[in-house]
């Protein structure tokens, strides 16, 4: 390492924030990243710890020593070289990913771990400041062609490297803009879309075509999930079309909440909530957006989308956010010898949540109350956890006001009829059955067809979807050509 003394000398420095009452007025990044000298006394704080648990935290594996040394010696150029080679969009996961990697760091053991995540944001947004990066078209093309079903972060990192193995990639999208979830799930403030569109254009450069717009299968009658398709294509039509078909689409199942007085208006889930301004922040005009201006929100889950609907709703100009987690408030320090190097359960308080938040752990939702037909409350009871069973607590019921309920618990599974469609089979949580071991895999037991990301391994993050996308693509050039050069 270049200071192999460094994690002695010098403290963690996190990214900073502009002020609270500056970024809730817009829907811009607020996050203010490390400049060059930072980044290169952050980097210095890698230690020269010999096992690199943070490469083997990381989902994509990035080689982090090496581009933290790289960055501290000042030769960004190579650094952005290691990170993509591991990491097709470090991009997306600097701005919106955990960062499993800093919680598996050595450092981390007694001390603040290197800042990891930072480190990469700075890499990556300098080298587009830079233009080093390039559109890496084949040099041969194969004559073989791929559909891509989905263009979350999975679908395109699929995409890419099948494109750059020399195959005709096809990229077909239900939602009229690329992206996915990350289009239409993330809001702007915590990753602009911009970031989005640039890669589209080098991927575009590299001779991946994408269709938007298109409908692959049908979706259910009944379904909530965001469909601006104008147009719809088959199973079958993709499957004579193309040598080889990838399931990549999300997760977009929501985790319903099945108690008296759900059909009340107002009562939604997340996924109808945030892609609506999305579609907004990009000039789009909408009609019957939902609004929480002026209202008592409350929304019912504890993870990442529910703190997602927190910042949106503070946006709006909610009155009052409250946020509901079934499970008792974790500690505020996790328990490091009993858990590293893997992700410690411990409080995590986002940027949202600082910008205006009521915060309720252990608490369970009986009933929705409303008028008129419309919501008016949530009558709620404590609950603990005895035995890993959970057990009301007598006498705690009380009712909130609610104008609003979002309801962020989760995903279940991917589109059920889409699977069906293509005759896929699924496993016990209604992913699709495809069978990742180090000979490769992610082919389903419908001839060509194969699956990756939350459409095989459920909902995950958006690090896991990128390192499903490159492996699942490697395991199409082996079924398309008989091997591969690709990176496992």
């Amino acid at each position: 390492m270049g200071k192999v003394t460094g994690f002695m000398e010098y403290e963690r420095l996190e990214e900073g924030y502009e002020p609270v009452a500056t970024r809730v007025k817009g829907y811009k990044e607020f996050v203010i990243g490390l400049n060059a000298d930072q980044a290169k006394i952050q980097s210095a704080r890698c230690m020269d710890c010999g096992t690199p648990f943070c490469n083997s935290g990381c989902p994509v594996n990035n080689i982090i020593p090496d581009f933290n040394d790289l960055v501290y010696r000042g030769d960004w150029k190579n650094a952005i070289t290691v990170l993509h080679s591991t990491n097709n969009f470090p991009e997306f996961t600097g701005r919106i990913c955990p960062a499993p990697c800093e919680a598996a760091c050595t450092l981390n053991v007694n001390d603040d771990a290197v800042g990891i995540k930072s480190i990469e944001h700075a890499i990556i947004d300098r080298a587009w400041e830079e233009d080093w990066v390039k559109p890496q078209p084949p040099k041969t093309r194969t004559g073989k062609t791929v559909a891509v079903v989905g263009s979350g972060p999975a679908g395109l990192a699929a995409a890419q490297q099948l494109a750059r193995a020399g195959h005709a990639v096809t990229v077909f999208e239900k939602n009229d803009r690329v992206g996915g979830l990350l289009r239409y799930g993330i809001p702007d403030f915590k990753m602009e879309k911009s970031h989005i569109d640039r890669r589209v254009k080098q991927m575009e450069a590299e001779g991946v075509v994408f269709r938007t717009g298109v409908l692959v299968a049908e979706l259910p009658a009944d379904s909530k999930i965001t469909n601006w398709a104008k147009e719809s294509i088959s199973p079958d039509e993709l499957k004579s079309q193309f040598d080889a078909v990838l399931l990549a689409g999300g997760a977009e199942t929501s985790r319903d909440l099945p108690v008296p007085g759900r059909e009340l208006a107002g009562i939604h889930y997340a996924m109808e909530f945030l892609p609506q301004q999305n579609k907004v922040n990009a000039g789009d005009k909408l009609k019957g957006q939902i609004r929480a201006d002026g209202k008592h929100v409350i929304v019912i889950g504890g993870g990442d989308t529910g703190s997602d609907c927190v910042g949106t709703s503070n946006r709006h100009g909610a009155k009052s956010v409250t946020q509901f987690e079934l499970m008792p408030q974790p500690p505020e320090v996790e328990d490091r010898p009993l858990t590293w190097p893997y992700w410690p359960i411990k409080l995590r308080t986002s940027s949202s949540h600082e910008e205006g938040c009521e915060r309720e752990f252990a608490i369970a939702t009986k009933e929705f109350l409303g008028e008129k037909g419309k919501v008016t409350g949530v009558k709620t009871v404590r609950v603990e956890w005895q035995g890993g069973k959970m057990v009301e607590v007598a006498g705690s019921e009380q009712v909130l006001k609610a104008d609003l309920v979002f309801l962020a618990m989760g995903f279940v599974a991917p589109v059920a009829t889409v699977l069906d469609a293509f005759g896929v089979a699924k496993d016990n949580r209604g992913n699709a059955k495809a069978t990742v071991d180090f000979t490769g895999g992610y082919q389903t037991n419908v001839p060509k067809v194969f699956a990756a990301g939350d459409m095989r391994r459920g909902q995950s993050l958006v690090v896991w979807a990128i390192r499903e996308g490159r492996q699942a693509a490697r395991a199409v050039d082996e079924f398309l050509m008989g091997e591969s050069e690709l990176p496992r």
